[in-house]
């Protein structure tokens, strides 16, 4: 077989498990099927990069070096600030030159913001950490960000959503070169997820229990937050705002996005997943506490919007006894 290039591309303040974690992965199919099948290089805009730890990455190549090289798979690494921070001008000009050349080309975490400048990403589907999607979207209103994915493709694109993400990323891809069977004896071997349970929301801080909007809209959210088990029907809602139904739809909408049972649904689950963080009680109390009303209900919440159930959840995410 073919020894093929993966490229990843890397700035100032790079994070070292962006390129690393993905890096090992390679490595590993190499040992598996007892040949180079793949061979990583870094490519940076100067031979010495100082990561965001701290540490001196000494580049294999400057990206205007690259050029002779056949590049199979284009990977470019995130740095903690990259959405405050596009490289320079000259830096997304060469991906914009060079990535379209690679079979396939993606970034890892907030590597996304630089391949996303170059325009490559306009009309595809990616992922974005969950920090990152309402950024990703208000800049490149061009691109269509999966906000729960872990690993997305489109077309020749592959983007992992986080740090760790980079590795879920280069199991699919030696999963599409070399087949299940190996990729899945490389997570054995590293003690991967071979396919992580559920998406990227279950990772994230929802903003739910932030009231939003006008400062009627306000009082009431606050009240559902603090009484969530008490029966908020959007007719009883809107009484409460002395508004007509259509009206408090409306409001909800334009102030939060949701309508106001989606609102009071997500504002319940933040509230069940912080039960489950914090404490032990039996599911059936934090079902009633968070306003979900029986297990089954909190249940079918959280495989609806986390992928995982309140057990697998607590198991991540609880404290430790």
């Amino acid at each position: 077989m073919t020894e093929l290039l993966v490229v990843f591309v890397i700035n100032h303040n790079v994070q070292l498990m962006d390129i690393a974690g993905p890096a090992d992965v390679f490595a590993e199919a190499n040992t598996l099927r007892r040949e180079p099948v793949y061979r990583c290089v870094i490519a940076a805009p100067q031979k010495s990069i100082r990561s965001s730890c701290g540490f001196v990455v000494q580049a294999d190549y400057c990206l205007k070096d690259l050029h002779t090289l056949c590049i199979d798979t284009l990977l470019v690494a995130g740095a903690p600030n990259a959405a405050h921070s596009l490289p320079a001008p000259d830096f997304i000009q060469w991906l914009c030159d060079t990535a379209p050349q690679a079979r396939r080309f993606g970034s890892i975490c907030g590597g996304v913001f630089a391949l996303a400048a170059t325009g490559l990403l306009n009309n595809r589907t990616i992922t974005a950490h969950w920090a990152d999607v309402e950024p990703v979207r208000q800049r490149f209103p061009a691109i269509t960000v999966n906000a729960d994915s872990i690993v997305e493709e489109d077309g020749p694109v592959r983007t992992a959503a986080g740090v760790s993400s980079g590795l879920d990323l280069a199991l699919a891809l030696v999963r599409e070169d070399l087949g299940e069977k190996i990729a899945r004896d490389i997570a054995r071997q590293l003690i991967l997820f071979y396919k992580r349970p559920g998406g990227q929301r279950q990772y994230s801080r929802q903003k739910e229990l932030s009231p939003a909007g006008r400062s009627a809209l306000q009082s009431l959210q606050r009240q559902i937050m603090d009484h969530p088990s008490a029966p908020y029907s959007v007719d009883a809602m809107a009484e409460m705002m002395q508004l007509e139904r259509r009206q408090l739809t409306r409001l909800f909408a334009q102030e939060t996005g949701l309508s106001p049972a989606q609102w009071v649904e997500q504002t319940r689950l933040a509230i069940a997943r912080r039960l489950l963080e914090s404490g032990r009680s039996p599911l059936k109390i934090i079902a009633a506490e968070a306003g979900f009303g029986a297990v089954r209900t909190l249940r079918r919440a959280f495989q609806r919007h986390l992928g995982i159930t309140p057990v697998e959840y607590r198991k991540r995410f609880g404290q430790s006894l």
